[in-house]
This record gives C-alpha cells, sequence and structure tokens, in this order.
C-alpha cells in the first residue's frame, strides 16, 4: 500500500508551493505578528482542510454512490486539475506584498482565538482551495473504489498529505524571516511553473485511469 502514500505525500506537495494567498498570510503574520501568531494562523488552517476534505469527501462518496459512474467523476477531476494547471501555468499573475517586519507585541488570549479563526476563515472562504480538495477527494475516491479497502486507501492518501501540508506551513512560519528575502518575483515564477507541471501530470495520469472505467 505504498502507492497512496507516495500520491499523498505528492499531493501535499503540490499544496505546499501552491502560490495561493495563504502562503503570504503566513509569512506576513509571522513577521509582523510573531511566531506565535504564525503557528495560531496555521493551526487554523490546517483545521480548514482538515474540514473541507471531510466536508469533500462525504459529498464526493455520495456523489459516486448516487451516480455510480466512476469514469464521469474521473474525468471532470481530471478536467478542473487541467484547467488549474493551465491557468497556474500560463495565466497566473504572481505579486508580492509588502510585508514589514516588526518585533513581536503581547497580546490577548481572545487576539490570539482571532488570529486561529483569520486563518480558518482565510482558507475556508477560497473558493479554489475548496475545489481544490473536491476535485481530488472525487479522483481518489473514484481510485479507492476499485481498492480491496477503499477508507483504509483514502486515510493513506490524505492523512499524509495533510501531515506534509501541515508541516511545511510551520516551517514557513520558522523560517519567514530566511524565507521573505528569497521570495523573489522570478523565484516565484519557477516554483509557479513547477507546481503547474505537476498538476498537469496529476491531471493526464487521471484521465488515463479515467479512459480504463470506459
Amino acid at each position: 500500500m505504498l502507492a497512496p502514500v507516495i500520491k499523498g505525500v505528492l499531493l501535499g506537495l503540490i499544496l505546499s508551493i501552491s502560490m495561493g494567498p495563504v502562503i503570504f498570510a503566513i509569512i506576513k503574520q509571522s513577521l509582523t505578528k510573531g511566531k506565535t501568531a504564525g503557528y495560531l494562523f496555521v493551526a487554523g488552517v490546517s483545521a480548514s482542510d482538515i474540514t473541507l476534505l471531510f466536508v469533500c469527501n462525504v459529498f464526493a462518496s455520495l456523489f459516486v454512490m448516487i451516480l455510480d459512474h466512476k469514469a464521469l467523476v474521473a474525468l471532470l477531476g481530471a478536467g478542473f486539475l487541467l484547467l488549474t494547471g493551465l491557468y497556474t501555468l500560463f495565466f497566473k499573475k504572481i505579486t508580492l506584498p509588502v510585508i514589514d517586519a516588526d518585533n513581536e507585541p503581547t497580546y490577548r488570549k481572545r487576539d490570539y482565538v482571532g488570529m486561529l479563526m483569520s486563518g480558518f476563515a482565510m482558507n475556508t472562504l477560497n473558493p479554489n482551495v475548496f475545489l481544490f480538495w473536491f476535485a481530488w477527494t472525487a479522483a481518489i475516491g473514484s481510485i479507492a473504489a476499485d481498492a480491496a479497502h477503499p477508507i483504509q486507501y483514502k486515510l493513506l492518501v490524505f492523512v499524509p498529505c495533510l501531515v506534509v501540508l501541515l508541516l511545511s506551513d510551520l516551517l514557513k512560519v520558522a523560517l519567514a524571516s530566511r524565507l521573505r528575502p528569497k521570495l523573489t518575483e522570478k523565484n516565484l515564477v519557477w516554483i509557479n511553473r513547477i507546481s503547474a507541471m505537476i498538476i498537469l501530470i496529476f491531471s493526464a495520469a487521471l484521465f488515463v485511469s479515467a479512459l480504463q472505467y470506459t
């Protein structure tokens, strides 16, 4: 059962290097409000990912169960990933926000709760995050349906994915002061291209697997 674990790790790496607003928000929180605020923000993002993943798995499972068309589900997932990869590769613009580093101030407990909730809200209210999770849960669900233990297969994919994603976000907080100078526009463009190519490769592999169901 090593294959699903590898898929989960690769999926986590794709999400961790994606050029969404969360990566900049994590660095900004860490630099302007301190590492504690950064870690709380990451905790909120992680809680949001777990919630969205659970919701998407429930609805994707129902979708597959009701329609019983694994090929259609896989094709839809492949199509969305294809569009995401093409958009990321050719159309997505890279912008660098202005971040000023200040001394870490002292906050009240409710302020820390607000930081955690801000991470949860930013990630949850980003439609791209929801669509990305839904596409992958539908795609993995269609593949897991043919596995001997579908639920175990999903866990072997998504648990490593969430762990890799969480560790990468924590690392961004820990290295925020060092990472920020390296986030030049040129570097971000190359990271963006690599992320897009990986997404396109996954889309092609999913499309091939969908053809096997027809």
